[in-house]
């Protein structure tokens, strides 16, 4: 498969080479990316493919075995957690809170990066802790338990203290998980606003290729710890493409509102020949 040309801008965040894992068989191998600064890179493919992991480097929970990950020319795992946690956040896919904790003091917790022994808790910190809240639509549950809130709702909670943390790089690992679709459209339409209006670099994984499309710059799609192709949207989805990453057949629509591609499955690759599913609509997750 041949990947698509992108014009490639000058990037604050990239990975430089990197293998991930130990033994003869790493989750990622040799991988280079870049984040464009200012746009918002969706990376996509089959479970297992190293996505997750990727993130977790470049946010420096994990160490790669070679290469390094870049952030303003220095190597982020040379640099101190708090420095890194000033410029870029991320949100996990499995997050996990003390028990009894209550919604606002989670989303107060994006504000440790920027406190210092002389400067504690400030009207600003206060302001951002109030916005992320009211940005998320959950102000009315900022003194509630997590542990008394639907999967959605925490959810939520979690990218409330994402925005707090306030940085200028946002790695967001499925950050629809748990939410119904129209909480989803929202969530990601407050991703576009981030970007769009605040200058906010986002990178983050879907499996919800349709919205993937929808609102996504750049599309990187990654198979066996490597990246296959990346380009715009309507470069990327290709039913050549689905069928090599997630051995899928599909139709490959164009929205006429939008001009962005729509993925319409047909079968697997592993269905018997001639199968057909009789109504195949609505939002496609990947495998």
């Amino acid at each position: 498969m041949t990947t698509p040309s992108v014009h490639r801008p000058a990037s604050r965040l990239g990975a430089e080479a990197v293998t991930i894992g130990y033994g003869s068989d790493p989750v990622v191998r040799d991988l280079t990316l870049d984040v464009p600064d200012g746009m918002i890179t969706t990376i996509i493919g089959p479970n297992g493919c190293g996505k997750s992991t990727l993130l977790r480097t470049m946010a420096r929970m994990l160490k790669p075995t070679t290469g390094r990950v870049r952030l303003d020319g220095e190597s982020v795992h040379a640099t101190a957690t708090r420095e890194v946690s000033r410029h870029l956040c991320l949100l996990p896919q499995h997050p996990v809170a003390p028990e009894g904790l209550v919604v606002r003091d989670l989303v107060t917790r994006g504000r440790h990066p920027h406190q210092r022994w002389f400067r504690q808790w400030s009207p600003q910190d206060e302001e951002a802790v109030d916005r992320a809240l009211e940005l998320t639509h959950i102000a009315d549950l900022r003194d509630r338990r997590l542990d008394q809130l639907s999967g959605g709702q925490r959810q939520r909670a979690w990218i409330a203290m994402t925005l707090a943390q306030d940085t200028e790089i946002m790695l967001l690992d499925e950050p629809t998980t748990y939410l119904d679709l129209a909480h989803q459209v929202e969530v990601l339409d407050l991703v576009l606003h981030l970007n769009r209006e605040r200058g906010r670099t986002v990178a983050m994984v879907l499996h919800d290729l349709n919205l993937a499309a929808r609102y996504s710059d750049l599309v990187v799609v990654m198979k066996d710890g490597a990246v296959l192709a990346r380009g715009k949207p309507h470069e990327v989805f290709t039913p050549g493409t689905l069928a090599e990453v997630f051995g899928l057949h599909a139709d490959v629509l164009t929205d006429p509102r939008t001009g962005l591609p729509i993925v319409v499955p047909v079968n697997s690759s592993s269905a018997p020949t001639g199968s057909r599913p009789g109504a195949a609509a609505g939002a496609l997750r990947a495998p």
